[in-house]
């Protein structure tokens, strides 16, 4: 019997079926109307976003919780280049991600068509991968490509630009298996030299980060650093991949930095970092070990043999993924006790007062009383997503995190990534509480995902610490700039009647004792919630006011 043919938009949706799409996100556009029709016959929900924006992060979002790519489909031009924003997201944060978009029909190129966008141009030096498919036969083997793409080595981005005529041209095609992320594993040799360093050490440390880790990867690599009695610390905003109540727990080296943490990694005379690429933030600009060549030994382990001697000469470099270099350190073992358990409990007990510290701040809510409120009362597997400003330090130092998964935080330092980031937590998580911790501009860079979460019944609870200015920005210009105040003010609307507007429970917070109360009617409640903080703009950071950080660079 001869196969039916099908149209490019179905093969498209049979191949993501094939290789397991859990969701698509999408802001839908005429230019992709046929694979549209083909989402109607499929069994994989469809995520209606607002703006691609906010598609693109919800998607990049759903690839860091699952490990597998995050769907994301756009018109073509206007609708790309809104999605850029979570693009970008993906690539910095190493996430697996693909991002289809429409495009003109292939006879129309290079006439500045409609809406035309040379994406392998525009997306090139951000995406892994960037292609358009004109044939429908090809199909199933592009997607394959890219899921193998998206998911191998350093994990990342793919855009796929999907002509208007190829997406109805009809023809026959066969289905491409389910692809598996190839895992790189260390050598025998490798992890004698590893055990071979450890021995030799005195004050060792361990930094981890970056992605391509699972629970069991970082069980593995708990019970490593139990058995050799090793400090670990995390790289910026991978804080869930340790207990941060664990004794080998040392903090994270990143934006904010625990001087005393800071001081220990300089100290170290072996460090062991597993997945991350130790960039600008997690560096301190570039300044925590010198470059090329670090004074520490220093055992880098990261999947993308590209990334390894790129800017730091590792004493031993290990290409291998989070996951597989785990399993390994299973059959490592100290022949004679560690020297090192004095240096390691020292640096839980720094941690432990850095991250206990109440400082008070400026105004009538104090966001100490908050953060001690939702310490006391949130289940340790709550995941609290937040996107980029001063409001979030109030999670990264303060926040303790204890379970894999339970944290959705943009590397990348994107604005309005907190809620987006939310609802794919919730639309995969629908069982766990899941927070969006935004301040008030990081917010209306991507409010109207308030409506996704109503049509999704995403039942996130929003906590928006509003303090009427673009914070970090204010921070810096008044640390610049003295005195001299320009565009960081923000006239901002009643957020608590606009998510009510949008069916959710809502309530204005004014003071930390009707935070306590607010939140649990908002957590009862079989809707999303939004909680509206009014936090005093001179409460810039938990340690310094405005007016302290004007005044000090005056005197300088």
């Amino acid at each position: 019997m001869e196969l039916k043919k099908k149209t490019g938009g179905q093969l498209i949706v049979e191949a993501l079926e094939a290789q397991g799409a859990e969701r698509v996100f999408c802001v839908p556009g005429e230019s992709y109307l046929a694979v549209l029709d083909g989402l109607y016959d499929s069994q994989i929900p469809v995520t209606v976003c607002r703006q691609e924006g906010g598609a693109a992060m919800m998607a990049e979002a759903y690839g860091k919780l699952t490990g597998r790519p995050g769907i994301c489909m756009v018109t073509r031009g206007p609708g790309a280049t809104n999605a850029a924003a979570g693009v970008h997201v993906a690539q910095q944060d190493a996430t697996p991600m693909i991002l289809f978009v429409g495009q003109i029909e292939t006879g129309m190129r290079e006439r500045d068509a409609f809406q035309e966008v040379n994406y392998r141009q525009m997306f090139g030096g951000m995406a892994k991968w960037v292609a358009e498919i004109d044939h429908a036969a090809r199909v199933p083997e592009f997607i394959s490509r890219a899921y193998h793409v998206a998911t191998s080595g350093r994990p990342g981005p793919v855009v796929l630009a999907l002509p208007e005529d190829m997406l109805v041209e009809e023809v026959h095609a066969q289905v491409a298996p389910m692809m598996q992320p190839v895992e790189s594993y260390p050598s025998a040799q490798q992890m004698a030299d590893l055990d071979m360093m450890l021995k030799a050490a005195r004050n060792p440390m361990v930094i981890i980060g970056g992605s391509r880790w699972t629970e069991t990867a970082r069980d593995q690599l708990t019970r490593f650093a139990e058995r050799y009695d090793l400090p670990v610390a995390v790289a910026f905003r991978r804080q869930m991949l340790f207990d941060h109540l664990h004794p080998n727990y040392a903090g994270d080296v990143g934006i904010g930095i625990n001087p005393k943490l800071k001081s220990r990694v300089e100290q170290a005379d072996l460090l062991l970092v597993v997945g991350d690429i130790l960039s600008e933030m997690a560096s301190q600009s570039y300044t925590l070990l010198e470059i090329p060549v670090p004074q520490q030994k220093l055992v880098h382990v990261h999947p993308g043999p590209e990334e390894l001697g790129r800017v730091y000469a590792p004493t031993l470099a290990i290409n291998a993924s989070p996951l597989a270099f785990a399993s390994m350190l299973e059959d490592l073992r100290p022949s004679v006790a560690p020297a090192w358990s004095a240096h390691r409990e020292a640096a839980h007990q720094d941690y432990l007062a850095w991250s206990g510290a109440r400082p008070e701040v400026p105004g009538d809510l104090q966001m100490a009383q908050v953060v001690d409120w939702l310490e006391n009362n949130l289940p340790d597997d709550a995941i609290i997503a937040n996107g980029a400003g001063n409001y979030a330090t109030w999670v990264h130092r303060f926040h303790r995190f204890r379970t894999y998964g339970s944290q959705l935080a943009p590397t990348s330092g994107s604005m309005g990534y907190g809620l987006p980031a939310a609802i794919a937590g919730k639309l995969k998580h629908k069982e766990r509480m899941v927070l969006c911790f935004a301040g008030d501009g990081c917010l209306q860079m991507t409010m109207q995902e308030l409506g996704t979460a109503a049509q999704e019944n995403a039942n996130i609870i929003v906590i928006v610490v509003d303090n009427g200015i673009y914070g970090t920005i204010r921070m810096h210009q008044e640390r610049e700039y003295p005195g001299r105040v320009s565009a960081t003010t923000l006239q901002n609307p009643a957020f608590a009647r606009i998510a009510e507007a949008y069916g959710f429970y809502s309530a204005t917070i004014r003071s930390a004792e009707e935070f306590g109360p607010a939140f649990e009617q908002a957590a009862a409640g079989n809707r999303p919630a939004l909680l509206h903080l009014l936090l005093d703009p001179e409460a810039i950071t938990p340690v310094k006011s405005l007016t302290a950080i004007r005044e000090e660079s005056q005197k300088a």
